[in-house]
């Protein structure tokens, strides 16, 4: 019998069906990756099951460890509050589970690689980086951290991977939008413009980023990361650091 924790990953969740179906996708490429790991996913609005329901079914299946796992890129009220009230009220009501909250995805080196992978399939060709500016474009959050990580990691990513610019952007909450930042580049005689969305899977906001990205006319706009062979090295990735780090004293476990 495997005795590795089970794998719970945390979507937020969408009416919009290729949210789920995304999901979905992208955790088969986890269980590809990690053969006998058993993975689970839960919701925390609109699909079901939702978190609470996994749990319970876990728990009265004789799961005793559960690694939470965010589907989150940054660190805002999702990561900080939403996820850990819904675990501690969990794990009150089911004290045989030991439940642990794995590190969101971002930050990360493999992220990047996915947002590059995502370029080259909408076209953009390695010779033309020099000339290139890129609008990095999240949802948005009113979290000012999420907003300062989004800015370091254009930063960081104009730094080390030869853009012409890198420009970060936001569908909601934050200021600038996709089509003012794509116009911002133009403005200062960028030559290409190409805009990368930095979400997971589709729904309202990536529509809305792809719609600024028509509206001022880029270049290119990339798919949204998805089931990127990336993002579900990083889910492993994240998994064994939850797993590992009671170890080193520097996680908490969620239990009763």
């Amino acid at each position: 019998m495997d005795t590795r924790p089970t794998l719970l990953v945390i979507a937020h969740g969408s009416r919009d069906p290729r949210h789920a179906a995304t999901v979905s996708a992208l955790c088969a490429r986890v269980r590809a990756l990690r053969p006998g790991l058993r993975v689970e996913v839960g919701y925390l609005d609109f699909n079901a099951p939702r978190v609470p329901r996994v749990l319970e079914r876990l728990s009265a299946e004789g799961v005793r460890d559960v690694v939470a796992l965010p589907l989150l890129l940054t660190r805002a009220f999702h990561a900080k509050s939403d996820i850990p009230a819904v675990l501690r009220e969990a794990a009150a009501r089911l004290p045989l589970l030991t439940i642990r909250q794995a590190e969101v995805l971002g930050p990360s080196s493999l992220l990047t690689a996915a947002l590059e992978r995502r370029l080259a399939e909408a076209g953009l060709r390695p010779g033309d980086r020099r000339s290139t500016g890129v609008v990095l474009a999240s949802a948005g959050s009113s979290d000012p951290e999420a907003g300062a990580v989004l800015a370091e990691i254009a930063r960081e990513w104009w730094h080390t991977a030869g853009w012409c610019a890198v420009r970060p952007a936001f569908a909601s909450a934050s200021l600038p939008r996709t089509a003012d930042a794509v116009r911002a580049l133009r403005a200062e005689g960028v030559r290409r413009v190409a805009v990368a969305p930095y979400v997971i899977a589709p729904g309202f906001l990536p529509d809305r980023i792809a719609a600024g990205a028509r509206e001022a006319r880029a270049d290119l706009l990339a798919p949204v990361l998805g089931p990127a062979p990336e993002l579900a090295r990083l889910l492993v990735r994240r998994y064994d650091g939850a797993v590992l780090a009671p170890a080193r004293g520097d996680l908490t476990a969620l239990s009763a």
